[in-house]
């Protein structure tokens, strides 16, 4: 199978090291991808604000790339929604509906490949999981509390009970937002931050070290309102769990400190 790894603006741009960490979990699998090096953007934010002809021709490119793998695993959940929900909306065409069939969600894919019932590593710390709205609502990846549908699988929460060693803490309200939300943030940012310190006082409570999410984009809003309250917990994408876990040293590079974050914004290691 040809396998392409759809990766976030955001990460590209501000977090490189997880999509370096989802290759070595990929690698770990024997599962190899291709990283098409013109993909961009796949619209999501154009498509939120309104401008629907930047979406659209967004949207056409990345069928372009896409159109030739047998699977996309994206690295975000509402990256993934949008090529599943919105692609085929803004390219009504057979290649447009065939590339959104073949996404997946970075989680999704490895539980798919039974990746939570062969996983052998270690990360022994206390987790809380924060849920992503995309994947959760959009996507269905696991049961938001506010309905009564039958239980889904929640693969990132699968993934994480596979680690050894790892505890995943009870939060009291599991599948709230951060208050992100894209242009959200930009247009409410009160609200979103407001949002966001609850988030981050409910895992506190939970006696969390590390908030994990299937999305980068929480994880940056949470993290920035934690480093500017002086906040211990640290954010990680669950590929750099996975990927710690199968070697420890990577966790310690995965702190606030501006050492750290030099090393991994150049991607060593």
């Amino acid at each position: 199978m040809a396998i392409a790894l759809l990766v976030p603006c955001y990460v590209d741009q501000l977090k490189p090291e997880v999509g370096l960490a989802a290759l070595d979990v990929l690698g770990s699998l024997g599962i190899d991808v291709v990283y098409p090096e013109d993909q961009t953007c796949c619209g999501q934010p154009f498509s939120s604000a309104g401008e629907i002809d930047a979406a659209r021709r967004l949207a056409r490119h990345t069928v372009d790339v896409f159109e030739g793998f047998d699977t996309i695993v994206s690295l975000s959940g509402s990256c993934a929604a949008t090529m599943r929900g919105r692609l085929p909306q803004l390219v009504p065409d057979a290649r447009a509906t065939a590339v959104a069939e073949r996404t997946r969600e970075f989680c999704e894919f490895l539980v798919e490949r039974g990746a939570a019932e062969r996983w052998r590593g270690r990360f022994p710390h206390r987790v809380g999981l924060h849920a992503s709205c995309h994947a959760l609502r959009e996507l269905r990846l696991g049961n938001p509390t506010e309905t009564r549908a039958p239980e889904r699988v929640d693969p990132a929460r699968r993934l994480l009970a596979s680690i050894e060693g790892l505890e995943l803490v009870d939060l009291r309200r599991r599948d709230e937002c951060c208050g992100f939300g894209g242009v959200f943030a930009v247009q409410e940012e009160a609200v979103s931050c407001r949002m966001g310190l609850d988030r981050l006082a409910d895992h506190r409570d939970a006696g969390a070290e590390v908030i994990v999410s299937s999305d980068v984009s929480c994880l940056l809003h949470l993290d920035g309102l934690a480093r500017r309250r002086g906040e211990p917990l640290r954010t990680l994408h669950i590929a750099e769990v996975l990927a710690a876990s199968l070697a420890p040293s990577f966790a310690a590079d995965a702190d606030h400190s501006p050492e750290a974050t030099s090393r991994s914004a150049d991607g060593s290691r």
